[in-house]
């Protein structure tokens, strides 16, 4: 966990052993060449990203990761019912929290979409822990967004539609690079990408869901019994726990 704004890049010195200064008067220098933290994660930097473009366009890279999918339950219905100033609004709250949350905890918020977001933890910045910091991630993203519920839900006039998120984590191999020929995209895929995506759809608004891997991994800090889920895709159930 990073509790604090970094003052280095972390990327940058756990890869590269160099310290390149993100904050402060020593980064003065730096920001005149473009180098800059990271919108993915602000504890990295550009010098980073730049970095992973050109390693990953072997697209063959490996990487042993947590994947973290959430997603805003009821924006859809809302859309068709509250002004676009309510919409941004609700979007801007759940945007931050998931981003002050997946950076605490070392993560890479590495795509929105939508009223979802994507994020993924031991990328750029390594933790051998990145199961536990997905998932104390998660539950941060989950107290947060219900400490604002009640005061959302007045000003946007929501009413008696269920506002919440849900949330889906699945540990593993993940292959890391940058994919397409006419729109090169840095991401992950594989089984663990998709995993996670399907554990979050089928996650209740204010419900996190964790498969197997992450449970194992995460010691006791799971307690509830798994439930057997038919996700799209994947030909066998798939056990999911409440976390």
């Amino acid at each position: 966990m990073t509790p604090e704004p970094a003052t280095i890049c972390l990327g940058c010195w756990q890869n590269l052993r160099v310290p390149i200064p993100l904050r402060g008067p020593l980064s003065a220098p730096f920001r005149l060449f473009g180098v800059r933290p990271s919108r993915m994660n602000p504890n990295t930097c550009t010098i980073c990203e730049m970095a992973f473009s050109k390693i990953m366009k072997a697209r063959a890279v490996t990487i042993d990761a947590s994947i973290l999918f959430a997603d805003l339950r009821g924006y859809t219905t809302l859309t068709q019912t509250i002004a676009p100033g309510g919409l941004t609004s609700l979007l801007d709250a759940f945007y931050d929290d998931c981003a002050a949350a997946i950076w605490r905890y070392d993560g890479l918020l590495n795509k929105t979409i939508g009223d979802a977001v994507f994020a993924i933890f031991n990328f750029p910045v390594k933790r051998d822990d990145h199961p536990v910091q997905a998932l104390l991630a998660a539950r941060q993203i989950q107290r947060s967004f219900q400490h604002r519920h009640d005061a959302l839900v007045q000003a946007i006039g929501a009413g008696n539609i269920e506002l919440g998120i849900g949330i889906g984590i699945d540990s593993g191999d993940t292959n890391f690079g940058e994919f397409g020929q006419a729109h090169r995209d840095l991401t992950a895929i594989g089984t663990v990408v998709n995993r996670a995506a399907r554990a979050q759809a089928m996650a209740k608004a204010g419900e996190i869901l964790v498969t197997t891997a992450v449970r194992e991994r995460t010691r006791d800090m799971i307690t509830a019994t798994g439930s057997d889920y038919a996700l799209k895709g994947f030909d066998e159930p798939v056990t999911l726990f409440p976390a």
